[in-house]
């Protein structure tokens, strides 16, 4: 699987290139602070759901850190998915590298909607 910085999606994003960005977190998550553009579907629900997708389709997986995505992208290129990108650092490297802006979360919040 390919794993790409937040600087090489934004790139991307910004040349026009068919993207889709999709988000896998939990909900809270996603209402808490999400890329623009990016679909959500949690972890627990892609696979029953990844028939939405080209298996040819770049797919860039978005999760918190880059772990939960790394996963799942692991799984869709066993299903045939062959142009699968994880965002690396997730959304929190994206708050650092791209958009300032971004709310972050970390441990405390991770606790409080388990």
């Amino acid at each position: 699987m390919i794993e790409k910085e937040p600087l090489e999606v934004k790139e991307l994003l910004d040349s026009g290139t068919s993207l889709v960005l999709l988000d896998i977190r939990e909900q809270w998550e996603f209402n808490y602070c999400s890329i623009p553009n990016s679909i959500h579907i949690p972890l627990s629900h892609v696979t029953s759901r990844i028939s939405e997708f080209e298996k040819k389709d770049p797919i860039i997986l978005i999760c918190h850190n880059g772990r939960r995505s790394r996963h799942i992208g692991e799984e869709l290129i066993n299903m045939g998915f062959n142009n699968v990108i994880n965002l690396k650092g997730g959304v929190d490297q994206w708050a650092d590298d791209i958009d300032t802006s971004m709310p972050k979360y970390g441990m405390k919040e991770i606790i409080e909607n388990s």
